[in-house]
């Protein structure tokens, strides 16, 4: 079953609210690492971070591949990229409302 966007939105901009998922995309963003490299920073168990990584993965920001037991985490963009797409159509239509604001306010100190 595919997912509505605007689900997968949900999920990303979830993922994206936690900064020590933020801080684990940011490491996969340079290079693929293990879960037990992402974890090593941290200051919560190994646990913790794998629950970390189940969330970008719901939100299809990050892939794991298996080698033995040992879990690679690389980062996936695309999602990132429609977020971004998202966040600057809401940038434009702001600052169209705030020059908007801008003029009138303009306007009204000309008159007095």
């Amino acid at each position: 079953m595919v997912e509505p966007r605007s689900e997968r939105l949900d999920h990303v901009f979830h993922a994206l609210a936690h900064p020590a998922r933020r801080a684990i995309l940011r490491r996969i963003a340079r290079e693929e690492q293990s879960v037990t490299e992402l974890a090593a920073p941290f200051d919560m168990s190994l646990e913790a971070v794998s629950k970390h990584i189940q969330v970008l993965e719901r939100a299809r920001l990050l892939k794991r591949t298996r080698s033995g037991r040992v879990h690679h985490c690389r980062l996936s963009p695309g999602p990132l990229r429609d977020a971004a797409k998202i966040l600057a159509e809401l940038a434009g239509l702001w600052n169209r409302r705030l020059d908007a604001l801008e003029g009138l306010l303009a306007e009204l100190d000309a008159k007095d």
